[in-house]
C-alpha cells in the first residue's frame, strides 16, 4: 500500500494556499487567554473579584456511627456514648440514606473500614458539614437545601454534640 498521495489528496491541494486562521481572530484569542490569566493571577495574589465562604469556628461537634442493619435499617449512634441517636426504616430518611451510600462508596474505593465515624459540624456561619473522618472528604450540607440540612441537624441535637 502506497501512501496517501495516491487518494489525490495532495495531488488536489499543490498551488493553493492553505486554510489559515484570519490574523485578527488569532490575536483576539491570544489576548483573551493573556487577560484570563492575568484576571487570575491578580485575583488571587490580591484578593479582590474572590468569592470565600467565611465558616468561622465550629460551634457543635458529634461523631456519629451510620451503619447499616441486615433488615435496611439505617441506624445513627454517637460515638461518645454509644446510644442510638436516629434510627431510619426502609422508606425513611431519604437524605441520611443517600448521604451514606456515596460516604460507603467513596469508604469502598479508598479501602477504608465501614465503622470509622463520621463528624458532623455545625460552623458559626450556619453551614452544617459531615466528614468522613476514614477518608478526609468533607460535604457541605447547605448545598442540598434547608430540609436536608435540618435532617442532619437535627443529628446533633441538644445533647451529646461537643459544644465549642
Amino acid at each position: 500500500m502506497g501512501s496517501a498521495s495516491h487518494l489525490g489528496y495532495w495531488a488536489d491541494r499543490k498551488g493553493k494556499t492553505p486554510n489559515r486562521v484570519p490574523r485578527g481572530l488569532f490575536f483576539g484569542l491570544i489576548g483573551l487567554l493573556a487577560f484570563t490569566a492575568a484576571a487570575i493571577v491578580f485575583g488571587q495574589t490580591t484578593g479582590l473579584g474572590l468569592v470565600k465562604q467565611q465558616l468561622g469556628a465550629p460551634v457543635a461537634i458529634r461523631d456519629l456511627m451510620i451503619t447499616r442493619s441486615t433488615s435496611d435499617f439505617v441506624v445513627v449512634t454517637d460515638v461518645a456514648t454509644r446510644r442510638d441517636i436516629a434510627s431510619y426504616g426502609p422508606q425513611a430518611g431519604g437524605f441520611v440514606r443517600g448521604s451514606l451510600r456515596a460516604f460507603e462508596r467513596m469508604r469502598q474505593v479508598a479501602k477504608v473500614p465501614f465503622d470509622t465515624p463520621y463528624r458532623l459540624i455545625k460552623w458559626e456561619a450556619g453551614a452544617v458539614s459531615l466528614s468522613d473522618i476514614g477518608t478526609g472528604e468533607r460535604i457541605y450540607l447547605d448545598a442540598f437545601g434547608p430540609d436536608n440540612v435540618a435532617a442532619f441537624e437535627a443529628l446533633l441535637g441538644s445533647q451529646g454534640g461537643e459544644s465549642q
